[in-house]
């Protein structure tokens, strides 16, 4: 099969690679029915960070499961399935406790932005939808396996309640999600943090009820503003760096909370001035599997269409686009179709 190899600095390939095959008798085989290019996935497309050597590339996924080890008991070929960019076992101490993320056993699943995929540990991490979901379905399903339970970790994170005031620093696809996992929470008002006027526009229909343009400290000033002069209850941090992290700790209220789910670049928080802001930090790598029989369950029944975090549709052979694209912010989130 041909599939999507980053080398260096904006320098991603479609070549060809070896069939995924079964390795452990944990392990499932599925055809990927989409994918596409993560936010995260731009740090080492740009650079920031960086690979040894030349590196397959994705880990958001949903597909048909083509075959199954031998271990396998909780699917079988022929389903649909969505599964979370860490595998888990789902039955340590962690997984227990909802962090299937930090699961004993886990492997980041890597490489699917290509037609076939293999995912350790398949009873520990996909769970399959009650049925073949239409074609419309599958951009929905797909952000179940990162960006939308990412949002959701983050809102969660961030201890949204009904009626609270919650901001959202970053207006990618994580971010736009977190204000739509904000809105489900029941959150009274929400603050998305953005400077682009397609995002902006999106944010509102995913719930947003005010825009903040400004950053770093005038919009620390501005959200202050906003609240009078309080800050905010919740805050989703959702891009990575030290102004988006230092400009959301501002902003919480002292007993609010902070979800920080953009992977960190250069963060540094002294510890004294944190203590003296009464604010909490939760976050890290979503435990997605955690979230999955929920969020499918929402979006099958359509009371939630994350999919339209996806404003750019290319072949997957055509993937090294859907990279410049977002790099270049032409696109939110780019779908790939094999």
């Amino acid at each position: 099969m041909k599939a999507t190899v980053i080398y260096g600095p904006r320098d991603v390939r479609f070549e060809e690679r070896e069939d995924p095959k079964i390795i452990k008798p944990t392990d499932a085989i599925i055809r990927t029915s989409a994918t596409c290019v993560c936010g995260s996935d731009l740090w080492t497309y740009r650079g920031i960070q960086r690979i040894a050597e030349p590196t397959p590339f994705g880990h958001e996924y949903c597909g048909i499961v083509e075959e199954v080890g031998s271990e396998v008991k909780s699917i079988k070929p022929g389903e649909f399935v969505i599964g979370s960019f860490f595998s888990s076992d789902n039955t340590c101490p962690h997984c227990h406790a909802g962090y299937q993320s930090s699961c004993v056993q886990k492997e980041l699943v890597i490489g699917a932005q290509a037609p076939f995929l293999r995912v350790p540990l398949a009873d520990g991490t996909l769970v399959a939808t009650p049925d073949i979901p239409p074609d419309d379905l599958i951009p929905s399903l797909l952000t179940l396996s990162d960006v939308m339970g990412t949002g959701w970790f983050a809102a969660q994170a961030a201890n949204v309640r009904p009626g609270s005031t919650a901001v959202v620093v970053g207006d990618g696809a994580v971010g736009l999600l977190g204000v739509l996992s904000a809105n489900q929470m029941g959150a009274g008002r929400i603050i998305a943090m953005s400077r682009h006027e397609s995002r902006q526009k999106l944010a509102r229909e995913f719930g947003a009820t005010d825009i903040v343009s400004e950053r770093g400290d005038e919009g620390v000033a501005r959200i202050k503003e906003l609240t009078k002069g309080v800050g905010a209850d919740s805050l989703l941090e959702c891009v990575g760096t030290q102004e988006s992290m230092m400009q959301a700790i501002g902003s919480t209220r002292p007993g609010g909370a902070v979800g920080f789910v953009g992977v960190p670049h250069g963060v540094q928080i002294k510890g004294e001035e944190l203590f003296r802001t009464h604010v909490r930090l939760q976050g890290g790598p979503a435990p997605v599997r955690r979230y999955l029989p929920e969020l499918i369950d929402l979006v099958w029944k359509r009371k939630i269409n994350p999919g339209k975090v996806f404003d750019l549709t290319i072949p997957l052979n055509k993937v090294s686009e859907g990279y410049r694209a977002m790099d270049e912010r032409r696109a939110i989130k780019a779908l790939l179709i094999p």
